[in-house]
C-alpha cells in the first residue's frame, strides 16, 4: 500500500519506529505503579520503587493556595448555613399547611348534617372510569352511587 496512515506496519522507513501499542501499555504500567506508590502501596516482589528512597516529603502548599481554601471554606460554610435557613423556613411553611389542611379535613369530616352521607361517600369515590387502575368492573357500582346521591333513600 502506498498510504497506510500509519495502521500497518511495514518495514520501510519504520525500522527506528516504535510500536505505538507497546508504547501505550508501558505508559499505563508506568501510571499504575504511579498511583500505586502515591497510595501507599509498595512495589511487589520483583518490581522496583519509581521514586527514589531518598526523595523529600511533598512540597507544602503556598500561602496563596492556603488563603485560597480559607476562602472557599468560609464559603461553603456561608452557604450551608444559607441552605439550612431556607430548608428550615420551607419545612416550617409545609407544617403550617399540612397543619391547616388536616384541621379542615378533620373539620369537614366530622360534620353530621342530614343527608350529606352519600356527598361524603361520592367524595371518597373516583367517578372517573378512565383513572380508575382496578381490574374489576365497578361500573354498576358507580351509576348505582351517583343515583342514590342524586336521590337518596328515604326512610
Amino acid at each position: 500500500m502506498a498510504d497506510d496512515f500509519g495502521f500497518f506496519s511495514s518495514s520501510e522507513g519504520a525500522g527506528a519506529e516504535e510500536d505505538p501499542a507497546a508504547a501505550f501499555l508501558a505508559q499505563q504500567e508506568s501510571e499504575i505503579a504511579g498511583i500505586e506508590n502515591d497510595e501507599g502501596f509498595g512495589p511487589t516482589d520483583g518490581e522496583s520503587a519509581a521514586a527514589p528512597a531518598g526523595q523529600a516529603a511533598p512540597p507544602e502548599p503556598d500561602a496563596a493556595s492556603k488563603v485560597t481554601e480559607q476562602e472557599w471554606r468560609e464559603k461553603a460554610k456561608k452557604d450551608l448555613e444559607e441552605w439550612n435557613l431556607r430548608q428550615n423556613e420551607q419545612m416550617e411553611k409545609n407544617r403550617a399547611n399540612n397543619r391547616a389542611s388536616e384541621e379542615a379535613f378533620l373539620k369537614e369530616s366530622k360534620e353530621e348534617t342530614p343527608g350529606s352521607e352519600w356527598e361524603k361517600v361520592a367524595q371518597l369515590c373516583d367517578f372517573n372510569p378512565k383513572s380508575s387502575k382496578q381490574s374489576k368492573d365497578v361500573s354498576r357500582m358507580r351509576s348505582v352511587l351517583i343515583s342514590l346521591k342524586q336521590m337518596p333513600l328515604s326512610r
